[in-house]
C-alpha cells in the first residue's frame, strides 16, 4: 500500500484527525475515515511511498470536516445530505448561474445528480464525492467542476457548427501555414513541444484553487470582479493570486526545462519566446483539468 499504514505509530493521528474533523456527526467511523485519508495520499503520491513526514504534513492540510461530510453523503448518512442540501445547495444553484447564466440551474442539478449517484443506468453507479479527496474546500471543488462541465458544453456546441466555418477555419489555418518564411528556426516545434509538457506539468502542481482561478480567468474569461464573487474573494485578491501563479508557472516551466530537458539558459529563453508566439500552445486544454482533488 502507497499510502497510510495501519501502525500503532498512525493511529492515534489518525484518530485524532477523525475526532477534528466532526466525522461522527455523520456516522463516519474510525476505519471508514482513515479509508478516506488513505485513497487522499495515494491520489497525492500515486508513483510513489512517501515519507512519513510529508504523509503527516499533507493531512493536516486537508479541508478535514469537508472530507468527512464527503464520506457521510457517499455511505447515503441521512443527516449529512440534509446538511448538503441546506448548506451546500444553494452555493451550487449560485455559482452555477454566475457560471453558465440561465443554464446554470440544469449544470447544477445535473452535478447534484452526479453527486447523489443517481445519474446514469448503471446500477453500480458511485457518487462523484468519491473523487473528493480534501485537498480544497468542498465549495471549491464543486464549483471547478461546475465551470469545467460548463467548458464541456460549451465546447460541444462548438463541435456542431456548421462544416463550412469548420472549413474556412482550415482553410485559413492552410493559408497561415503556407504563408511562415522557409528559414524559421529549425527548434522551434521541439522547443514548443518541450514548454507545452512543461506548462502542463506546472499547472498540474498547482493547488486546486489556484488552478480554478486560472481557469475562470483564462479558459473562461470572466473579470477579476466576477471571480471575487464566485469565489468570495477581494478582486484585489484575485488579482494578487493570479500573478503569484503565473509566476511560480513560470519558474515551475523554466526548471523542468533546465533541470529535467537540459537546455542551457540561452536555450531556455528560446524555448519561452517560441513558446509566448505559438498559436498552438494548449492553454486552455491544461487548464481544463479533471475532477479529482
Amino acid at each position: 500500500m502507497l499510502g497510510l499504514s495501519r501502525t500503532e505509530r498512525h493511529a492515534s493521528r489518525i484518530a485524532r484527525l477523525h475526532a477534528a474533523s466532526g466525522a461522527a456527526r455523520w456516522d463516519v467511523a474510525l476505519e471508514a475515515f482513515a479509508e478516506a485519508l488513505d485513497a487522499s495520499v495515494r491520489h497525492r503520491w500515486p508513483d510513489k511511498q512517501p515519507a512519513e513526514r510529508e504523509v503527516a504534513r499533507y493531512l493536516e492540510s486537508l479541508a478535514l470536516e469537508d472530507l468527512a461530510l464527503a464520506c457521510g453523503c457517499r455511505a447515503g448518512h441521512e443527516a449529512a445530505w440534509e446538511h448538503f442540501v441546506r448548506e451546500l445547495r444553494p452555493m451550487l444553484h449560485a455559482a452555477a448561474r454566475a457560471i453558465a447564466g440561465e443554464a446554470g440551474l440544469e449544470l447544477a442539478d445535473g452535478l447534484y445528480a452526479d453527486l447523489f449517484g443517481l445519474a446514469g443506468d448503471r446500477p453500480d453507479r458511485r457518487s462523484l464525492l468519491a473523487y473528493y479527496h480534501g485537498r480544497s474546500r468542498l465549495t471549491t471543488w464543486l464549483r471547478a467542476i461546475l465551470v469545467r462541465r460548463h467548458i464541456d458544453r460549451l465546447r460541444a456546441g462548438r463541435r456542431l457548427d456548421s462544416l463550412d466555418e469548420d472549413f474556412d477555419e482550415r482553410d485559413a489555418a492552410a493559408g497561415a501555414a503556407a504563408a511562415e518564411p522557409r528559414d524559421v528556426d529549425p527548434d522551434r516545434l521541439r522547443f514548443v513541444r518541450l514548454a507545452q509538457q512543461a506548462l502542463d506539468r506546472a499547472i498540474a502542481e498547482l493547488e486546486p484553487a489556484a488552478r480554478l482561478r486560472l481557469r475562470l480567468y483564462y479558459g473562461h474569461d470572466l473579470t477579476l470582479a466576477a471571480i471575487g464573487r464566485l469565489l468570495e474573494e477581494h478582486e484585489a485578491t484575485v488579482s494578487r493570486k493570479l500573478d503569484r501563479a503565473r509566476r511560480e508557472i513560470r519558474t515551475r516551466v523554466e526548471d523542468i526545462l533546465r533541470e529535467q530537458h537540459r537546455l542551457s539558459p540561452d536555450q531556455v529563453a528560446a524555448c519561452l519566446d517560441h513558446a509566448a508566439a505559438a498559436p498552438e500552445l494548449q492553454l486552455t486544454r491544461l487548464l481544463a483539468s479533471g475532477e479529482d482533488s
